[in-house]
């Protein structure tokens, strides 16, 4: 009963446009941990998500994306855990909807359709992703993708990624959004955001294309990170996120590197609820860490609760009930 409720206000939240969607990403463990050990990190995740005011959980599917760039991974490639796989085994007390990523390039036809039936079954909610590098060989174009996922839209919803600083150099990502959601994508996760003033202009030529065509805008979600150690700043910009060079010297003269991030991220938070706010533009937040430092997980808690209580004092997000992502 819990769960169905918790679905059904994600479900309505997205169908209905509605602003103040709050979401928190994770990535499973690496494949080769013993059962024992996955157990109990599940279980230390669970209990450090069920006190949270989230809408939905975020698993991702962790890619080798070495081929991208010439430059060194700052931390070694290790094969995760299958998303969804760990999502169904491990995280059944986390009573909130999951969200499960899966690059559907890497799939036949039959195997990502076979997929969505486990999703459907479970009532989980796919996020379909790009091939870890241009030259690898597509089995499944993502137009093809998200018509196998068609046959449940009267019951399910389902996102993409949109990348900001794919848009400061191509000019193209609102009409990659809004192709995308003529496949029936309605909302939209953004690699992590530190450089704003690329969201905005996102969200700008976003909402000029749909102005002039006369469409409605989907969701975009800001993702949120912090950033605790220099090898994590050096990591997050080998994934390709743009931090500008005076936030990278503010973060490394900083007396508390993890601190200032922090505080970083939440006048992010606050800056584009004011714009998007301002032009009516369905909208929401998406944390996660992108170390597995204790110190840096902790800090992406308290970034929700923050986050949360923003949207809330602003009037832009309804909390959840008490209950809402406890075990029955």
């Amino acid at each position: 009963m819990q769960l169905q409720l918790t679905i059904a206000m994600f479900l309505n939240k997205i169908k209905a446009g509605e602003s103040g969607i709050l979401t928190y990403g994770i990535t499973p463990p690496k494949s080769e941990t013993s059962t024992e050990k996955i157990a109990e990190i599940a279980e230390k995740t669970i209990s450090r998500l069920i006190p949270l005011d989230i809408d939905a959980l975020i698993v991702y599917d962790v890619q080798d994306e070495s081929a991208r760039t010439s430059e060194e991974r700052p931390f070694p490639f290790l094969k995760a855990l299958d998303p969804f796989e760990f999502a169904s085994k491990y995280l059944q007390k986390l009573k909130v909807p999951k969200v499960i990523y899966r690059p559907a390039g890497k799939f036949s036809k039959e195997e990502l359709s076979d997929w969505l039936d486990d999703l459907q079954q479970h009532h989980f909610y796919p996020v379909f992703v790009g091939v870890p590098a241009p030259d690898f060989r597509v089995k499944t174009s993502l137009p093809e993708a998200y018509k196998l996922w068609s046959r449940y839209e009267a019951h399910s919803v389902i996102g993409a990624v949109t990348i900001p600083e794919r848009h400061e150099v191509l000019k193209d990502e609102d009409r990659r959004i809004l192709e995308k959601a003529d496949c029936g994508v309605s909302y939209f996760i953004s690699q992590c955001v530190f450089n704003v003033a690329y969201a905005k202009q996102v969200i700008e030529d976003l909402s000029h294309t749909c102005t002039q065509e006369n469409r409605s805008f989907p969701t975009i979600l800001f993702t949120l990170t912090a950033c605790g150690s220099v090898k994590t700043l050096e990591f997050m910009k080998w994934l390709g996120i743009h931090i500008p060079e005076n936030l990278q010297a503010e973060f490394l003269q900083a007396e508390d590197m993890l601190e200032k991030s922090v505080s970083v991220c939440l006048d992010i938070a606050r800056e584009l609820t004011d714009f998007c706010a301002a032009r009516s533009i369905p909208f929401g937040f998406n944390i996660e860490s992108v170390a597995i430092r204790k110190t840096e997980i902790e800090a992406s808690v308290h970034i929700v609760n923050r986050v949360s209580e923003m949207m809330a004092d602003k009037g832009i997000r309804r909390p959840q009930p008490a209950s809402v992502g406890q075990e029955l």
